[in-house]
């Protein structure tokens, strides 16, 4: 587990240089376009085409990893590659036809991702669609390379993918302001393309050659399909209740789409930082270890991803609901975002870190589910919980409104993330429940304590330095340094065992 604490740090912190970029891109945009139907369009229109082809991507690197691992073992590299090469080929055929078809159909689209927009700002989504659908091409060859990459232990280079794509972002934002709204779009477009073109010369030097390879009846490309299907489904499902939430928010008040979106990326910096680094590492190992049926560090793996999972997010997920106000006003309250905006997104805040650990745990459960070459079971646990958030969603919007939303979506990764863990108990027996269970009844006597101390100290540090931008940077980070002092030493003093791990690799480092 060291190898992987170690891989896991290193990708941590160059993906917080790529989440940082993204992070200022949202703050952009929000400083730009604020919660209004601009930015509502925007984010409708760029979701669409990442809806339709983060199914394809997503469920095609998934089980790429595993069969690349097998052609390696019994061909060598030579094989491996001609894999490689001819699962893109099929990526951009199939892709391309899907963006025609989109470009075709994009009207009744963007009605089903957002009945509720009408007129001027209807017309305006479908161009924007029509710009962007070309990039969801990009994005899907995107993870099929990074995989390729973390095969060959090369975490950081997919790491930094975000680090292009936010700079052209932020960089059309500020253009589109200046000249033309329109400019987003294409802008939007070119990041799209410069994640997959800035990874190809990494991978080259890794050894890839690109040959245009197209083989349907490769026994890999049948087995690649037999495993993706159920990927593709769970893919989907997770997809919908995202179109859902839209959807539904686009029926509601202006800018309940756009405050949604800005709390999600909140969370999302949290998922891409913590949670993505360390299944990104964990991912390829578990891979390795099924398939050489080495059962006992198999569950040693699953107990350190899950417990660090825990330990982490759970802490941030607490503090996220305790500071949620200050937190969205020091960050994204400037220009067109005023207190309206910040109210909406920091109660959707509020409601989506509610979730926030049970996101995580379940993306680390699904790659453990992959790496068992096990792809019905996330599949059929994501369509009870997407069914869940769809009923709930009808509910909870009458009485709390976009906030209603946010709360079904943790509601139902909640229960998604409960069933996940129970499959796996049936699927492999023992997994560590015990220490699972252990440590995160200790995380959170932790996290409730430290939030309890993290308010405490930001209402006194508002109280006495009253109102301004300095006075609520020093209540926030003051709040955010008591949490995180009162929380590593409850933590230490609960003796909770990843807190060893941690502890052990920084000796190590300070030693060297």
């Amino acid at each position: 587990m060291s190898k992987v604490a170690k891989a896991t740090i290193g990708l941590m912190i160059v993906t917080m240089l790529s989440k940082c970029l993204g992070f200022g891109r949202e703050l952009v945009l929000g400083a730009a376009y604020g919660a209004t139907s601009y930015s509502d369009v925007y984010i409708t229109a760029m979701n669409i085409p990442i809806t339709l082809f983060s199914v394809i991507g997503t469920g095609l690197a998934t089980t790429f990893i595993p069969l690349y691992y097998e052609n390696r073992t019994l061909g060598g590299e030579e094989k491996g590659i001609k894999f490689i090469n001819n699962t893109l080929n099929i990526v951009l055929v199939l892709g391309s036809l899907m963006a025609i078809l989109g470009m075709i159909f994009t009207e009744p689209l963007v009605k089903l991702f957002a009945i509720g927009f009408e007129a001027e700002q209807f017309k305006m989504a479908v161009q924007f669609t029509r710009i962007m659908m070309f990039g969801g091409l990009f994005l899907a060859v995107t993870k099929i390379m990074s995989s390729y990459l973390q095969t060959k232990e090369n975490f950081i280079i997919p790491g930094l993918v975000g680090v292009p794509y936010n700079i052209i972002i932020i960089t059309s934002i500020i253009l589109s302001v200046k000249t033309n709204i329109y400019v987003l779009a294409i802008g939007t477009l070119l990041a799209m393309g410069s994640q997959f073109l800035f990874q190809v010369p990494f991978a080259a030097k890794k050894g890839y050659k690109y040959k245009p390879i197209l083989n349907l009846k490769d026994e890999y490309v049948k087995k690649m399909i037999w495993l993706v299907g159920p990927v593709f489904i769970g893919v989907f499902v997770n997809q919908m209740n995202a179109v859902v939430d839209r959807t539904l928010a686009s029926t509601l008040a202006e800018g309940s789409i756009s405050a949604l979106n800005y709390a999600n990326r909140l969370n999302g910096f949290v998922m891409g930082l913590f949670i993505a680094t360390l299944g990104a590492v964990i991912y390829p190992m578990l891979s390795k270890l099924s398939s050489e049926k080495n059962d006992e560090k198999f569950t040693e793996s699953v107990v350190s991803s899950v417990n660090s999972v825990v330990l982490l997010v759970v802490p941030i997920s607490v503090g996220a609901m305790v500071l949620s106000t200050p937190i969205v006003k020091l960050l994204f309250e400037r220009g067109a975002f005023d207190e309206r905006a910040t109210a909406m997104t920091s109660i959707a805040l509020v409601f989506y870190s509610i979730g926030m650990v049970a996101f995580g745990l379940r993306d680390i459960l699904g790659k453990v589910f992959y790496s068992l070459q096990d792809t019905k079971t996330p599949m059929i646990n994501g369509a009870i919980a997407m069914s869940m958030n769809i009923v709930l969603n009808l509910m909870l919007v009458k009485f709390m409104g976009h906030a209603g939303l946010a709360f079904a979506t943790s509601i139902s990764a909640l229960i998604c993330t409960f069933l996940l863990f129970n499959s796996l108990k049936k699927r492999i027996g023992y997994f560590g429940q015990d220490k699972i269970i252990k440590s995160t009844i200790k995380s959170l006597i932790a996290s409730i304590i430290m939030g309890i101390a993290a308010l405490i100290t930001n209402k006194l540090l508002s109280s006495l330095l009253g109102v301004g931008f300095m006075s609520n940077v020093i209540s926030l980070f003051g709040a955010i340094i008591a949490g995180v002092v009162v929380y590593g030493l409850l933590v230490v003093i609960l003796k909770v065992e990843e807190v060893k791990i941690i502890t052990d690799l920084i000796r190590k480092r300070l030693k060297r």
